[in-house]
């Protein structure tokens, strides 16, 4: 599992506290991946600290990557990252991915993770969705991207937000391909049953 590279691209949609537990998840993983590059939008920083008074600083195995440098090895489909996260991801970027808009290093990334079949994980934080947002998520459903909603689940009886938060990043871990810890409904190791 140490080998593998992946993409972390945090957008300004609200919801900066699954793109920290989700960084803090992966620098706690028992093999860390090979490589992880972040990218921000120019507002999502700043949406950061807004909801959480804490500002991005890399750790471990990442490297921060400005969204309008193409230079980024995983702007083309040479490279050998497989998989992409885009956490929290807004609606506009949502939409611009579905149309084929690369207009950006995020967008060039996940065209790319789509183009070479690779895992492309997009975790809007929207309510309601529009007809357009639907539309834009049917869209890229079928070009082999995964939606995972930032929609928590309560089966495992959490306490705390924090906990609520973890079901969606172990859950998007989980569908990124990491073997990790987690509740699973109805499983046998289950403590809540």
């Amino acid at each position: 599992m140490n080998n593998r590279k992946i993409i972390l691209a945090v957008t300004g949609a609200s919801g900066a506290v699954y793109a920290i537990r989700l960084l803090e998840r992966l620098r706690a993983l028992p093999e860390l991946p090979a490589e992880t590059a972040v990218i921000f939008t120019g507002n999502a920083e700043e949406i950061m600290l807004h909801e959480t008074g804490t500002r991005y600083e890399p750790a471990g195995t990442e490297k921060l990557w400005d969204n309008n440098d193409f230079n980024a090895p995983f702007a083309s489909g040479s490279s050998s990252y497989d998989t992409m996260i885009i956490c929290p991801a807004s609606m506009g970027m949502v939409g611009r991915i579905a149309h084929g808009v690369s207009d950006d290093l995020i967008t060039r990334a996940a065209d790319v993770m789509l183009k070479e079949r690779r895992r492309l994980i997009l975790v809007p934080r929207e309510t309601p969705y529009s007809l357009i947002h639907l539309t834009n998520m049917k869209l890229l459903t079928e070009a082999g991207a995964v939606i995972c909603p930032a929609t928590p689940s309560f089966y495992s009886r959490p306490q705390t937000i924090d906990e609520l938060v973890m079901t969606v990043i172990d859950r998007v871990l989980t569908l990124a391909g990491f073997t990790i810890d987690t509740f699973r409904w109805n499983e046998d190791d289950n403590p809540n049953r």
